[in-house]
């Protein structure tokens, strides 16, 4: 199965401060949603899931799921914001 990848990937701080991570896929997203977010998920992660899921499958676009990804990511407050990024990457020892 085709992994579905991001035009742009989705930069996320999960586990603890400078612990970056970026999602190049909805597969990737699909995995870290469902085994390293945060334990203070709400609507937007079920549903970024669930989006994730039915892009796999073949039923939604990778825009509708990495923009899905972002609203869970804002919603548990580990987004990093593009504007945060220097020249929108991060140096390879930042990344996990």
């Amino acid at each position: 199965m085709d992994s579905k990848p991001f035009e742009r990937p989705v930069v996320v701080e999960l586990g603890h401060v400078g612990k970056y991570r970026q999602i190049r896929s909805a597969r990737e997203a699909a995995e870290c949603l469902m085994t390293a977010w945060p334990l203070n998920r709400g609507p937007r992660h079920r549903d970024a899931l669930d989006t994730c899921l039915k892009v796999l499958e073949g039923y939604r676009s990778t825009a509708d799921a990495r923009q899905a990804l972002i609203e869970a990511a804002k919603e548990s407050e580990v987004l990093v914001p593009d504007d945060k990024l220097p020249d929108d990457k991060l140096p390879d020892d930042k990344l996990h």
